[in-house]
């Protein structure tokens, strides 16, 4: 989609726009930590992973392992979001709490690194959608431009013109890319140095090889060993779909800026996010990620307050005639489905 569907009237650069509200939102007590949500929250979701793991320990060599396996995605993912708030600082404005428990969320429970996904996830918020920026939309096994379409050969041209249709099966392999970019953010090295920045490199790796012996280990302690390999698959398979899932709505099919658009920081997040609607349950299901434009005007903003924000945001952008975009999940769905086939039509002719 390019810019221009959207941005009516045409986009005007003022550098002063976005300190505007930003002065709104501080007014409004918005930017101040929340330190009593997160304990609930944190004892909460730490306290159902450590139930979950306490229960296929205790329920053994069966069957119903694979049902638990699904219950687990969810609370792998519910860890994986406290690792998103502790990344943005969220919780602690302080970089030595939040690193705390970003690696612990992230490094030890879920296995996925989480000096990695910082520098990945900053530089998809310093410039979202836009191709030659934003790791998330560079061409890899999805393609998200008719340029990029067109530079596929092979197997990789065939899966373009029907990347739609396999979105969601996709997703299945979500988990498993992410333990294996993980691996090689670590190890992996560019011209005699380290190709990823990490602070904690050492401590990462001995985390994650903690996390896949402590993982293995117990799965085949109390299950067969085809039992232990389907209950892997289950929960990889589940928790990759679910965070895939719960990303997905918030920028695929919006517009793709390019070196050519000119965009103040205000425009360039709000015109590349969409939100979702929805009550306080989507609110948990998705992490918070269904405010996603305030998420991105106010990244350290703690997830509590992005609901009370929202109303501020939308009448301000009403103010400045700055397209919002919000709708409903299944709708965001088909508007992302929607954009990866028409990305592919140059190749079905």
């Amino acid at each position: 989609m390019t810019l221009g569907a959207v941005a009516e009237p045409p986009v005007r650069r003022r550098g002063s726009d976005y300190a505007q509200l930003s002065r709104r939102i501080s007014q409004a007590g918005l930017l101040e930590r929340r330190p009593g949500w997160y304990v609930t929250r944190i004892v909460l979701t730490l306290g159902a992973f450590v139930a979950g793991w306490v229960a296929v320990f205790l329920l053994g060599d069966s069957w119903w392992q694979l049902p638990l396996a699904a219950l687990m995605a969810v609370a792998t993912t519910q860890v994986a979001f406290l690792g998103h708030d502790a990344g943005h600082r969220q919780m602690f404005r302080r970089r030595g709490p939040s690193e705390l428990v970003g690696l612990l969320a992230g490094n030890a429970a879920v296995g996925l690194s989480y000096g990695w996904w910082v520098d990945k996830h900053n530089r998809h918020h310093a410039n979202p959608n836009h191709e030659d920026e934003d790791p998330d939309v560079g061409a890899g096994a999805l393609v998200w431009t008719p340029e990029q379409a067109l530079e596929t050969r092979g197997f990789g041209r065939w899966m373009a013109q029907r990347q739609a249709y396999f979105f969601f099966p996709m997703l299945l392999l979500e988990g498993l890319s992410l333990h294996v970019a993980s691996i090689r953010a670590i190890v992996g090295r560019e011209d005699g140095r380290y190709a990823v920045p990490m602070r904690h490199r050492a401590v990462e790796a001995a985390l994650l090889v903690a996390h896949t012996a402590a993982y293995v280990a117990l799965l085949l302690a109390v299950m067969s060993p085809v039992k232990a390999l389907l209950f892997a698959v289950v929960h990889q398979a589940l928790w990759g779909l679910y965070m895939g899932c719960a990303f997905a709505p918030n920028h695929k099919g919006m517009p793709m800026p390019t070196a050519e658009d000119e965009l103040d920081f205000l425009r360039k997040q709000v015109l590349t996010s969409r939100n979702v609607r929805g009550s306080r349950l989507v609110d948990t299901t998705l992490g918070g990620l269904n405010y996603q434009i305030e998420h991105h005007l106010f990244p350290n903003m703690p997830r509590a307050n992005l609901r009370r924000a929202q109303p501020i945001v939308r009448a301000y952008c009403v103010e400045q005639g700055i397209p919002y975009a919000e709708t409903g999940l299944v709708e965001s769905y088909r508007q992302a489905l929607g954009h990866l086939h028409e990305v592919g039509r140059p190749l079905r002719g």
